[in-house]
């Protein structure tokens, strides 16, 4: 089984439940990080607890910590005393690594409790709101102990399954699948990025600044370039010329140049002037590319199961996953069909348009 999509690891994990080989596949070097260390979950247990205590007993040295000068860390942290034990505690899992799987283990024990330690409005992977607060907001050290027990709770169920095959993730742009065999995947199962406008690159600058590896926005841009094309953030100067004189685009060409039009045409009419039509006609190019990728590393009589929703940006409706069925064709494999699951755009109050969405699976074989 391969995720060309796999994020932080959920499907390759049930994989290895499954008793099934599975491969996850991301750009995103965080998230990668992130999924790999899940993967460790065949470690002694009672050594996590171990190597966690000796974590609390170097915090509690109390050593000094450089503060990050970040504005968007004195926005999510404006507890200093709480914002102090996490930094300690990030720098005690790195002061006391041993190169061996418990350090990612506890690297990633740290990370999960970022969020939960901050009174700004965060969701897991989701963008930081420092406007808004949470009612219930986690003690550091009481946060990193509770999570290290659900860690293990977690290991130990899991080891039901080791003697499963297991899993690995690579970091690689799923548009090229470097490092995948050909002919290697029976089934393909992933959710990729919708074409909805969410920017993966900001969903984890708050964990990524907190670790030191980006200092601000502008740090992002080279990570906006290597992820697919599914925000206008990541579009800067990019030419729309690429995708219409690419020949890997001529199923759905008029249709895409038709759309790409009335979204050009209708965001000079908006106040945030958002480049939808650049982002749609890279979305596709990149899915084409992906297709293309998908196409040589699928075993033959391979099943491809893409959870996708359409999108309506600015109004202007995106048959998504009828242009996605139509570049598998293209690309050789042999039919589609989509399943639809949920409706989508009926509850906000506050949506930005009444076109109704829809999400479901799109199913393609061979």
């Amino acid at each position: 089984m391969l995720d060309p999509f796999s994020g932080s690891g959920t499907t390759v994990i049930s994989a290895e439940q499954e008793g099934v080989q599975g491969l996850g596949v991301d750009v995103h070097p965080f998230v990668t990080r992130v999924a790999s260390a899940k993967l460790n979950w065949r470690a002694d247990a009672s050594i996590m607890r171990e190597r966690a205590q000796d974590v609390l007993r170097e915090v509690e040295r109390e050593r000094e910590v450089r503060l990050p000068d970040s504005p968007l860390i004195g926005k999510c942290y404006p507890d200093l005393a709480s914002l102090t034990s996490l930094l300690r505690i990030r720098d005690a899992v790195e002061r006391l690594r041993k190169g061996d799987e418990y350090d990612e283990l506890l690297w990633l024990v740290m990370v999960s409790i970022i969020r939960v330690c901050s009174p700004a409005g965060t969701a897991q992977w989701q963008y930081v709101l420092p406007n808004k607060t949470k009612s219930r907001v986690a003690e550091p050290l009481g946060a990193f102990e509770a999570r290290v027990e659900l860690f293990v709770d977690d290991m130990l169920q899991m080891q039901h399954f080791a003697d499963h095959p297991r899993a690995r993730i690579i970091g690689a742009d799923a548009r090229t699948l470097d490092g995948v065999d050909d002919g290697w995947a029976d089934l393909i199962l992933t959710s990729p990025p919708y074409a909805n406008n969410f920017d993966y690159a900001d969903a984890t600058r708050l964990e990524q600044t907190f670790l030191g590896e980006v200092s601000g926005w502008g740090d992002l841009k080279p990570l906006r370039k290597s992820l697919m094309k599914s925000a206008t953030q990541h579009m800067g100067g990019w030419d729309a010329a690429e995708a219409f004189d690419s020949p890997l685009l001529i199923p759905i060409r008029d249709e895409l140049i038709e759309v790409y039009s009335k979204l050009e045409a209708i965001r000079k009419t908006k106040g945030g002037n958002k480049a939808y039509h650049l982002m749609v006609a890279g979305y596709f190019l990149d899915s084409a590319q992906i297709w293309e990728a998908l196409r040589r590393v699928s075993a033959p009589g391979v099943k491809v199961c893409y959870v996708v929703g359409d999108s309506a940006p600015y109004g202007i409706h995106v048959p998504v996953e009828r242009w996605l069925g139509e570049l598998a064709l293209s690309a050789g494999f042999k039919e589609w069909s989509f399943e639809k699951v949920r409706d989508r755009n009926t509850k906000w109050k506050n949506r930005k348009h009444t076109h109704p969405l829809h999400e479901g699976r799109l199913w393609i074989e061979g």
